[in-house]
């Protein structure tokens, strides 16, 4: 398994060797050795999830206050823009993101560490959705940061967005940055 530092040093690509033959394919999703090499620290997961969304959903941009969750996500149908934000105050890369593109072909998974906020976008007629977390689900901690705060500035349109995007009640009074409860 290949893993790249993204432009924010702390999120990580992963990307699988693929055995395959016209039976099919095999890969090693996950490997803790090789995901706390490339992380440089350990990481426990207590959760896994598992989402569907149609075509223009964008789910984010969430995360945990009081029990940040780190995230190691992917896609096995379909294909998403996924994207990190960095909302730790202390980091030189506070209020910056970081973009990659999942899907069932590439079979790229994303970490996205504690402190971040987490959203993706679905590119294509549907997408299946699973992510690993390092904490469990507590909505009373659960915050959102505004999907399309211009002082982000994610450019979802350059990244397959087309039109408007299908939100949440919740996803569509997110905060932006400025206001929103961030990490030290």
């Amino acid at each position: 398994m290949k893993a790249t530092r993204t432009a924010i040093p702390d999120v990580v690509v992963f990307e699988p060797k693929v055995f395959g033959d016209a039976r099919g394919f095999f890969f090693e999703s996950f490997n803790q050795k090789v995901f706390e090499e490339a992380v440089g620290r350990p990481a426990r997961f207590v959760q896994d999830n598992h989402s569907s969304s149609a075509r223009g959903v964008l789910r984010g941009l969430h995360y945990q206050i009081r029990q940040p969750q780190g995230k190691l996500v992917r896609v096995v149908r379909g294909e998403v823009f996924d994207v990190a934000v960095d909302l730790r105050r202390s980091s030189a890369t506070f209020g910056k993101w970081v973009g990659e593109r999942l899907s069932a072909d590439n079979k790229r998974q994303l970490w996205i560490p504690e402190g971040f906020a987490h959203a993706f976008v679905v590119l294509t007629e549907s997408a299946e959705f699973l992510y690993k977390t390092t904490d469990y689900y507590a909505p009373e901690s659960e915050r959102c940061v505004l999907w399309n705060d211009p002082a982000i500035g994610i450019d979802w349109q350059g990244h397959g967005l087309t039109g408007a995007p299908v939100l949440s009640a919740k996803d569509a009074v997110g905060l932006p940055l400025a206001q929103a409860e961030t990490f030290d």
